[in-house]
C-alpha cells in the first residue's frame, strides 16, 4: 500500500477509534513489514501470510531493536499494553481495507502470547 493511502486509512480509523495514538498504527505497520521481510529471508525470498503469533514475535523483536529500553514506555503512551491490542489494530486495518486476512484469522490469535512485562521490561532489568 502506498504511504499516502496508508496515512489516509490511519486518519479515517482515528476519526472513529480513540484507544490508540497515531504512532501505534504506524508501529504495527512497520512491525508487520519487519516480520514479512524476516520470514521472507528465512524462506528464500518467498512472501506469505503472517499469523498472529508470528506478527507478535516480530512486533516484539522490532520494538526491542528500534526502541530498546524505551519501548515499554512508548507502547504504554500509545495505548498498546498487551498482545491483544496489536491484534485490535490489525483488525482495524482489515476492516478498513489496509490488510487482508484469511478465513482462519481471528482476533483470538493475538491473545496473550507473552506479557509486555516479560517482553519489553524484563530484558533491561539487571539480574
Amino acid at each position: 500500500m502506498q504511504s499516502n493511502q496508508f496515512e489516509h486509512a490511519v486518519t479515517a480509523i482515528l476519526k472513529k477509534e480513540k484507544r490508540f495514538q497515531p504512532g501505534a498504527y504506524f508501529l504495527v505497520r512497520e512491525a508487520l513489514d519487519f516480520t514479512v521481510d524476516r520470514l521472507s529471508k528465512e524462506s528464500n525470498g518467498e512472501k506469505r501470510h503472517v499469523s498472529g503469533k508470528e506478527l507478535l514475535h516480530g512486533f516484539r523483536d522490532y520494538v526491542l531493536h528500534e526502541y530498546g529500553p524505551m519501548g515499554a514506555t512508548l507502547l504504554q503512551d500509545w495505548g498498546i499494553v498487551k498482545c491483544r491490542n496489536v491484534g485490535e489494530i490489525v483488525f482495524l486495518f482489515i476492516e478498513n481495507g489496509v490488510f487482508g486476512k484469511q478465513d482462519s484469522d481471528s482476533l483470538d490469535d493475538f491473545d496473550e502470547i507473552f506479557t509486555f512485562e516479560e517482553a519489553f521490561t524484563a530484558p533491561f532489568i539487571a539480574a
